[in-house]
């Protein structure tokens, strides 16, 4: 079955409201969609979530690359001829991931609802579900509290907080927190690169009774031997995020003495479903669960990593809330949110429409 048509777009996704961490803020969400057509008239959709400081990428570079190769390069290729098509894509878009990530889940999405199965199917399905957690930005802690527990009573069992402005804010923060929701929440802080080695101890030791299950990439990149040199303790309870990328990065990350206890893998910093699925396997053999994330981005690509986080049987945590403050998101479907645990449906591909 011939690819016959291969387009982009791009398109503003409002947020209901400002989102902060440690070193920017978000208003809105610029995405770019990818479509690819068959001959039989179906159609697989892809979506980018390009931030540079994040993904490494910026928007207009995956616009550029788009525009210059997809046309081009993938109409007329078989769908069926996957090894051939993933090959191309990679050597295509391998330096802009999120463009590859759009491009690599529009092929799936049409080569799965072709074989009129979800994607989850065709990987592999392990799981049926898990609780995402819902993240809150960086705002005065009253505002934080009094959220964290409407979201308690929508059904959400797990809230993650953005923090890595002030430790001391943060530990007080955490202990509110704990004390607000009880301790069934769960409860996971991201540092986003806001702390050095001392003020991670200072955390750590402060809030030990909290029952935090995560601290998310705590110190900058670039301190990464900083991090191997902490207590094991410490560095079970950290996950790595903007350390880990490509498969590359976890091949490194796993090697002893780990500076991280648990990777979080964003299919727009990896470059796709292939490599996403790669850095799982290397984090299964060497027993590290992972945890699946996002930024803002469209039911799209959210869905995409859903499919794959529950085929892969080292998955322990989500944080897919990503599309639940889009005000102008282009697309439906894809998942169901039920009691703050999110189902796959069963409609093949991604199982997304777009909207009308």
């Amino acid at each position: 079955m011939k690819i016959v048509e291969a387009d982009n777009w791009t398109k503003d996704l409002r947020l209901r409201e400002p989102f902060s961490i440690s070193f920017m803020t978000f208003n809105s969400v610029q995405n770019i969609f990818v479509r690819l057509a068959l001959e039989n008239g179906i159609c697989g959709f892809g979506a980018a979530a390009p931030v540079e400081e994040i993904t490494g990428d910026s928007f207009q570079g995956c616009i550029d690359v788009l525009d210059t190769h997809l046309s081009n390069k993938f109409v007329g290729l078989e769908i069926e001829d996957q090894k051939s098509f993933l090959k191309k894509a990679k050597e295509s878009f391998g330096s802009n991931p999120a463009a590859l990530t759009a491009v690599e889940t529009a092929y799936f999405d049409a080569f799965c609802t072709m074989l009129g199965i979800p994607i989850s199917t065709y990987f592999g399905k392990k799981y049926e579900s898990f609780p995402t957690s819902v993240t809150l930005g960086i705002e005065p802690q009253d505002s934080t509290i009094k959220k964290a527990v409407e979201f308690k009573k929508q059904g959400f069992k797990v809230i993650k907080v953005k923090t890595g402005v002030s430790v001391e804010e943060d530990i007080e923060l955490i202990k509110k927190l704990r004390e607000k929701l009880g301790k069934m929440m769960g409860l996971r802080v991201d540092v986003n690169q806001g702390y050095d080695s001392v003020s991670l101890k200072t955390f750590f030791s402060a809030t030990e009774g909290c029952d935090v299950e995560i601290i998310e990439q705590p110190l900058p990149t670039e301190n990464l031997q900083q991090m191997s040199k902490l207590p094991e303790k410490i560095r079970k309870n950290c996950m790595a995020d903007e350390s880990l990328h490509v498969p590359e990065d976890a091949n490194n990350l796993v090697q002893k003495p780990r500076p991280f206890g648990s990777f979080n893998i964003k299919l727009m910093k990896c470059g796709g479903l292939s490599s996403a699925r790669e850095i799982a396997r290397i984090a299964d053999r060497a027993n590290i669960p992972l945890m699946w994330g996002c930024m803002p981005e469209s039911v799209i690509s959210i869905s995409a990593a859903l499919h794959t986080a529950l085929s892969c049987k080292n998955t322990k945590y989500l944080d897919l809330d990503g599309s639940f403050d889009l005000l102008d998101d282009v697309a439906e479907g894809g998942f169901v949110l039920k009691k703050g645990n999110l189902f796959l449906t069963s409609k093949p591909g991604l199982g997304v429409t777009l909207k009308q």
